[in-house]
């Protein structure tokens, strides 16, 4: 069992205009492969995803930021505590705003929700994490990722935030 233990809770929750406050990430790599099969290698671009215990679909890690750390703190712990990775958190990629009706309580009536997600460059898979017995966590090419993105606001984080926020970052633009 991993000696980091996942934060529950709402006590420290952080919240704004009625919108519960989220951190989360898309936590990618490269992974070498063989383009033409005449010795040539390229890169290829992956994100790890997560299976959810509440239901079918891929997931990115995301959950609650607190009010004990900033947004970039939260969007890290929740990699390392959802998907077992750790890494080097790059740029923002854009704020989501979606509705969850677990998430109801009187702060968010309508469990309104915020998400900053960020890019994190995967430098470290864990063996052990504290939602390791919960999910599943899997490397796909971006698009295999979009077709199994269980929510529209995640599909559209990773198809329109990251993938243009990845190729200007490959392009050599300031992102």
């Amino acid at each position: 069992m991993s000696d980091l233990v996942a934060r529950t809770g709402r006590h420290q929750q952080l919240y704004e205009d009625g919108y519960r406050l989220v951190a989360g990430c898309i936590p990618y790599r490269y992974r070498e492969c063989d383009g033409t099969g005449r010795g040539s290698h390229e890169k290829i671009v992956e994100v790890l995803m997560i299976s959810s215990p509440s239901g079918p679909g891929l997931l990115f890690p995301k959950g609650g930021w607190e009010n004990d750390e900033t947004v970039e703190e939260a969007a890290k712990r929740e990699a390392v505590e959802e998907a077992g990775v750790r890494g080097e958190l790059m740029d923002l990629l854009g704020y989501y705003y979606f509705k969850n009706k677990t998430q109801q309580d009187e702060f968010s009536p309508e469990g309104s929700c915020k998400a900053a997600i960020f890019a994190l460059l995967v430098k470290e898979e864990l063996d052990s994490w504290p939602e390791q017995n919960m999910r599943v966590r899997i490397w796909l090419p971006i698009s295999e990722a979009g077709e199994r993105c269980r929510h529209a606001w995640m599909k559209d984080a990773l198809l329109n935030g990251f993938s243009e926020w990845h190729e200007k970052k490959v392009a050599g633009e300031d992102v």
